[in-house]
């Protein structure tokens, strides 16, 4: 027999676009009706990679081969081998700061000093300093946010508005640091300088940030939900102290994690080298904590390296007979990092292949055509990206395919690039903790052990932040324009 020939490639039409989306979201709103949150565990795992197979039979029917398919997918797991190493770090790190006594340290003493009334517009202020100090919104809500948090559930204030504030503060700082890689990103996109994208997206950034912090300041005021319990708080703070030993020395691996942060040693090695040190310190500082946890054999060394490795793999845990305390310190390791794996390797294949074999191109190229006005044509980059966040599940995808898409459009219309760099990532990066499947909403999930769709409507800098951005682009405010000579260099 001879050969098989291949179908003949031809464009997608928009039915083909339509279907996978189809796929997703009924699968995706199914999963969700008939599990509820735990469909985050597993369910919305099995959408995903469903729809990734519905995409790659929509690929096959226009005449792509298997190999292309096979292409595209391992593309996508190459694209999200750092945030795959991060995650694993993350989760070791958080295993090993609780060992340490890293973790408790920074519950103990921010008890003391943070009042319920202001502690979620707090909490957004520390983590938007620490992550404009450092350039991550992931290693800040994995450190101090995960820290913040554990204090939330000890004060008795929401853990879920505690965790939005601690992913506004992130996202604020992320998003005008120079030394993140999304931000330098974005103005590479465009060709802008960084420091020029940088006072751009304070426009949008600061304003946004102003109103969080207002939302939180009348959050913690009104806050009637669960007052504060002192009683509760003393015994709490015994059992921390009873336990482990708390002294600023526990705060080395935080100090030594923000030193190598702004060296830019790579985020993922930063954060296992804390997590190494961290264990190692606590066989010196926390004996007792390592002894009890890996049932000690006498050995100090045996006992420290023990203690160490299975923090790391699997997480710490105790049971001190204080259930709050017990579920502040039992958590980490990398298999607790696995599920949130799983979905983002789901997410970023169905994306791979919706961009690959042109289907979201299809959807987005009748959206510029009828977007006439500058308010429409930042609405609809807006629209972009906020949806690739959904249907890719990746916000570099979401980042870089509208400042791809939209960069020719701007020049052509006399718009700044600076415009469309700061647009784009208040829609592609703001967002993008605000989908359970997205990689940053399951890393925020995951990390601040709290559900992407219990913390979302408290991510107010995540909403507020884009619609400045497109409210500016319908009344013109802070609008660049570009001369004709200007637009020319920009098409070259």
């Amino acid at each position: 027999m001879g050969d098989r020939v291949p179908l003949p490639q031809r464009e997608p039409s928009l039915l083909d676009a339509l279907v996978p989306l189809t796929t997703l979201v009924l699968l995706i709103g199914g999963s969700l009706a008939l599990f509820g949150l735990d469909a985050l565990d597993g369910p919305i795992q099995v959408a995903l990679v469903l729809c990734a197979a519905v995409a790659a039979l929509t690929a096959l029917t226009n005449g792509h081969s298997w190999a292309e398919v096979q292409t595209a997918g391992q593309g996508a797991m190459a694209s999200v081998t750092s945030a795959v190493f991060i995650l694993l770090a993350v989760g070791a790190l958080i295993g090993t700061w609780n060992l340490s006594g890293t973790i408790p340290t920074l519950v103990y003493y921010g008890i003391q000093v943070l009042s319920p009334g202001w502690y979620y517009a707090a909490s957004a202020i520390i983590c938007g300093v620490v992550a404009l100090s450092i350039g991550s919104s992931w290693t800040t809500a994995g450190t101090i946010g995960v820290g913040l948090v554990g204090i939330a559930t000890m004060l008795g204030v929401s853990p879920a508005i505690t965790a939005g504030a601690v992913i506004s503060g992130a996202y604020l700082g992320d998003k005008t640091s120079p030394l993140s890689e999304t931000t330098v990103l974005s103005a590479q996109l465009v060709k802008v300088d960084v420091h020029d994208h940088i006072r751009r997206q304070v426009w949008t950034s600061v304003p946004a940030f102003a109103v969080a912090l207002v939302v939180f300041l009348v959050l913690g005021w009104t806050h009637t939900g669960q007052s504060e319990d002192t009683v509760s708080t003393t015994t709490e703070l015994s059992a921390l102290s009873e336990v482990f030993w708390i002294n600023p020395v526990n705060l080395l691996p935080l100090v030594l994690l923000a030193y190598l942060s702004i060296r830019r040693v790579p985020a993922s090695l930063a954060l296992l080298g804390s997590a190494l040190f961290a264990g190692l310190m606590a066989a010196f500082t926390q004996p007792d904590v390592v002894a009890g946890f890996v049932s000690g054999t006498g050995s100090v060394v045996t006992d420290a390296v023990k203690a160490t490795w299975q923090a790391m793999a699997t997480g710490f845990d105790m049971s001190s007979g204080v259930a709050d305390v017990d579920r502040l310190v039992s958590r980490g390791g990398m298999a607790s990092m696995l599920l949130t794996l799983w979905l983002i390797f789901g997410a970023v294949t169905l994306g791979a292949l919706l961009e690959h074999f042109g289907l979201i191109a299809r959807l987005v190229d009748p959206m510029i055509s009828s977007a006439r006005s500058t308010g429409r044509l930042f609405l609809t980059v807006f629209a972009c990206g906020f949806g690739l966040n959904v249907v890719a599940g990746d916000q570099y995808i979401a980042l870089v395919l509208p400042s791809r898409v939209f960069r020719m459009e701007f020049a052509e219309r006399g718009l700044a690039p600076t415009n469309l760099s700061r647009l784009a990532a208040d829609s592609g990066t703001v967002t993008s903790p605000l989908v359970p499947w997205n990689s940053c909403g399951a890393f925020m999930g995951a990390t601040l052990g709290v559900s992407t769709l219990l913390y979302a409507p408290y991510a107010v800098f995540c909403y507020a932040s884009p619609i400045l951005s497109v409210l500016y682009g319908y009344t013109g405010f802070r609008i660049e324009k570009i001369t004709p000579s200007d637009t020319a260099r920009e098409l070259t």
